[in-house]
């Protein structure tokens, strides 16, 4: 043990030595604050996803309203053109879908009727709510079109333009914090001065169709 002698003056100071220990302390927290960090990312890039997508669907049906006289197919590609540019930050033409549809009365008066219907973008489903024929001839609309309790009923003679969008969320971080989530938004406009509520296709356009449940 005498061997040892010189250094018990040293390692008595390095035990009473606490210069390092914040170091240490935070070293030990890195850990949760990264953990927080990452949290508090993800729960923001949630959050901008939701309100984009929002905008989205408050934007194609409020754009789709506003053509006045009647519509073209051209008009819809533009409009789903800008709602394309809207969601490039979240990917979403790869991993969503907007679904417009033009709702009316039917001719023979016994429920809402889906005139036309066109979709954007790459997710592979179809209406939840009817797709383009749907209540022509019977009244498989009567009580409108739309989630229970909340169905959108077209006034005579006009019709409202009806957007669902489902989008599969894309996170920001590797880990899955918030769990693989379909998120959808719904979004109303009445037509505004338009008196034809057939879509035209002037311009030969390419027409932006969708599924149907066969």
């Amino acid at each position: 043990m005498t061997r040892f002698f010189p250094y018990r003056s040293l390692l008595r100071r390095l035990l009473a030595d606490r210069s390092g220990l914040a170091f240490t302390e935070f070293a030990l927290s890195i850990p949760l604050l990264v953990g927080v960090g990452l949290f508090g990312l993800e729960t923001i890039n949630l959050a901008t996803t939701h309100l984009i997508l929002s905008n989205m669907a408050s934007q194609v049906a409020n754009s789709a309203g506003r053509v006045r006289t009647s519509i073209d197919e051209a008009d819809v590609k533009e409009i789903m053109l800008g709602a394309d540019m809207l969601g490039k930050k979240i990917k979403f033409s790869a991993n969503g879908i907007v679904i417009l549809s033009s709702v009316e009365m039917n001719p023979k008066s016994t429920g809402q009727w889906i005139r036309w219907q066109r979709c954007f973008g790459a997710k592979s489903i179809f209406s939840s709510y009817g797709f383009q024929g749907s209540g022509a001839a019977d009244n498989t609309l009567l009580e409108g079109v739309g989630p229970k309790g909340r169905k959108i009923i077209a006034p005579t003679g006009s019709a409202v333009m009806f957007v669902e969008l489902v989008y599969d969320y894309q996170r920001l971080i590797p880990f899955d914090i918030y769990g693989a989530r379909t998120i959808r938004y719904l979004a109303v406009s009445g037509v505004r001065e338009r008196t034809d509520q057939a879509i035209k296709n002037a311009s030969n356009t390419s027409i932006l169709t969708c599924l149907a449940p066969r």
